[in-house]
């Protein structure tokens, strides 16, 4: 395989942050294959952010963008690497190799099995410059490969093609490429555990009926749920009560709520108009379904059954999501919030609502942005309200400045 040289590298280097499109137009010396080194430019600028390791290891060789963007982020990564453990696992569909490289920094000894001799190439090579000298590169389908594995392997880790022949997504088990459920049993006798990756909008209670997963992770960054994780334990019988985690990756630290069906089923939720404080979960505690659970957990109240906002009088920092301060209660037209509002501007977010986002913003002439936070929702008695709010700090419960 062919690598860059050092005149190419210091092409790549000089226009990382260029307009690729603009960047093929211009004149360049005649040396250098200006259409291949704008491929790893448009890639290595889909990973800034996303690959912030690989971005800026300047030996590495990208795919092309697509299959940055299809990748793991090295934060769902990491949190995959800390649900496994021991000395083997076997990475059935490798891709880029994002999820490898992680695996490889806790287990003893990884597998990557990959379709594509392409990607397989590129893979063998960046995991070397990346130090992950613990991994076997092995072309083909993974499954078949698993013919002549002697013995099973601590973990196999699968993240199924989840499209259709006409390029369409598709959520449902059976659908997958492989089929999850038809190929069960032979992944049994290969694996002690699996860790199956799978559509964020599946039937998670249907996925429970049909696998027995011993536990679910809901993984959301910055509030948005990347990856549903689906943990199968071979060693114990299909559990009908499994553990869900859901998890926030922030910054600084990761928002952690844990469950079960039980817990949720059994929870006691109590109701009230908004308080002093009003709580929004984050979107994978929403996903996981912790609705009666999280008010339990923390003592707090909610509105209505179905808005899955939370309130409160004192206010409590360990929420998992976002924390508000409430200023005004009002009914949802223009005439009751230009009179606390008077310039028309926040952020708006519904919730059990019979209007959209953009339908009530233009109802109300409301502009986007400032530091208010407005809730569009349903009470307990059926009312449609605004609740007009600011975020409070995390730590005391003060209006931030």
């Amino acid at each position: 395989m062919k690598t860059l040289s050092a005149h190419e590298r210091a092409f790549v280097e000089q226009h990382l942050t260029d307009d690729v499109t603009a960047l093929l137009l211009r004149q360049h010396p005649a040396d250098l294959d200006v259409r291949m080194l704008a491929a790893q430019i448009a890639a290595r600028q889909k990973a800034r952010y996303k690959l912030p390791t690989w971005y800026a290891n300047p030996d590495l060789l990208f795919p092309p963008a697509l299959s940055v963007e299809q990748a793991s982020s090295e934060q769902t990564a990491a949190y995959k690497a800390s649900l496994v453990g021991g000395n083997q696992l076997l990475d059935l569909t490798g891709g880029m190799g994002v999820d490898t490289w992680a695996f490889s920094r806790v287990m003893a000894s990884v597998v990557y099995v990959e379709r594509s001799t392409e990607l397989t190439s590129l893979a063998a090579y960046n995991l070397r410059q990346l130090g992950a000298t613990n991994v076997q590169v092995e072309t083909g389908d993974g499954l078949s490969w698993l013919d002549r594995l002697p013995e099973p392997a601590n973990w196999i880790y699968l993240d199924p093609h989840r499209r259709n022949e006409r390029g369409g997504k598709v959520v449902l088990l059976d659908e997958y490429e492989p089929n999850v459920l038809t190929r069960l049993p032979f992944l049994a006798r290969k694996s002690r555990k699996l860790l199956l990756k799978v559509s964020p909008m599946i039937d998670l209670k249907q996925t429970i009926r049909q696998l027995g997963p011993a536990e679910i992770h809901v993984v959301a960054v910055q509030g948005e749920v990347k990856e549903v994780l689906l943990v199968v334990d071979h060693t114990v019988p299909a559990s009908a009560n499994p553990t869900f985690v859901a998890v926030n990756r922030l910054a600084q630290h990761d928002d952690i709520l844990r469950f079960t069906l039980t817990d949720e089923a059994e929870a006691i939720a109590s109701f009230s108009d908004p308080q002093t404080y009003l709580y929004e979960p984050n979107a994978a505690v929403l996903k996981a379904g912790a609705f009666r659970w999280l008010a339990q957990r923390f003592g707090l109240t909610k509105l209505a059954p179905n808005s899955h906002l939370y309130t409160s009088e004192q206010f409590i920092a360990a929420i998992p999501g976002r924390s508000f301060r409430v200023e005004q209660v009002i009914k949802p037209d223009r005439k009751s919030l230009q009179t606390v509002l008077p310039d028309l501007k926040g952020n708006l977010a519904v919730r059990n609502f019979p209007q959209t986002v953009a339908e009530l913003r233009k109802k109300l002439s409301l502009r986007e942005g400032g530091d208010h936070y407005l809730f569009a929702t349903t009470l307990l008695n059926g009312d449609k309200r605004l609740i007009v709010t600011r975020k409070a700090d995390m730590t005391l419960g003060r209006l931030q400045a």
